[in-house]
């Protein structure tokens, strides 16, 4: 069975709604959750969770926010912090860590912390059975993916193509998926562009796709009601996780 991760923005609209979604999409075919945690600066981002982001910010969101929507989601989906090193470093990575461990979150995605840097905090995800979710791009030779997968967990987070999160670029991912399987049995999923259109295109050669933006930009249509959003992301997700297994 292929694997649908799906990421949300915390705390977008409120708290509340956070949860509801996240817990409706783990009964909708989301097997993993990707929880955003707001920033300013969304490096890797499009525009569509940018402005989630933005807006997010600007209702008062909070990292407290993020302890607690976590708390009531990560026993019931498992779940992932995706967020950038900033807001992380600014809290303390340890005592980051300890909290994700306590709450029940099973790792993070950093996107702008390379694998180099990243070395640094490996002994303290490993301490704490925590996956630091290993990025690997088109881009990237031989050589380097064998050595930035050789301590991957959970999954590798396979870049569709070089840009932004949403821009729907296509490229020919079945070279790069094969290098990778060369060097590690670590499952791969391949986000970046995944909607319902490509995914079945996407998955191919892979072990699931990590869906965001297609989400997100649901969530920004203001001429829903909360609960219509919630039905769309779901009739969303059921139908993606359909295709990449059909």
């Amino acid at each position: 069975m292929k694997q649908l991760v799906a990421y949300i923005t915390s705390g977008f609209p409120d708290k509340n709604f956070t949860i509801d979604l996240a817990l409706a999409l783990g009964e909708n075919g989301v097997d993993t959750l990707e929880l955003g945690v707001p920033f300013s600066d969304p490096v890797a981002d499009g525009p569509v969770i940018e402005e989630a982001n933005h807006r997010s910010l600007a209702s008062g969101f909070r990292f407290s926010d993020l302890l607690e929507v976590s708390a009531v989601i990560a026993p019931k989906i498992d779940t992932l912090w995706m967020g950038y090193f900033n807001p992380f470093y600014q809290y303390g990575m340890e005592k980051l860590l300890d909290e994700a461990k306590r709450i029940g979150i099973n790792g993070l995605i950093i996107p702008d912390v390379p694998y180099e840097e990243a070395k640094a905090y490996h002994s303290l995800f490993e301490a704490r059975g925590l996956a630091n979710i290993t990025f690997v791009a088109p881009t990237d030779g031989e050589e380097r993916i064998a050595t930035i997968t050789a301590q991957a967990h959970k999954f590798i987070y396979l870049v569709a193509y070089a840009g932004i999160t949403g821009s729907g670029k296509a490229e020919d991912l079945a070279p790069i998926l094969s290098m990778i399987k060369r060097h590690t049995s670590t499952p791969v999923y391949v986000g970046f562009g995944v909607n319902e259109l490509t995914a079945r295109e996407k998955v191919v050669g892979a072990d699931g796709v990590i869906v965001g933006s297609t989400i997100v930009d649901v969530l920004l249509n203001d001429t829903f009601s909360n609960t219509q959003k919630i039905i769309k992301c779901c009739e969303i997700t059921r139908n993606i996780k359909s295709l990449i297994n059909s």
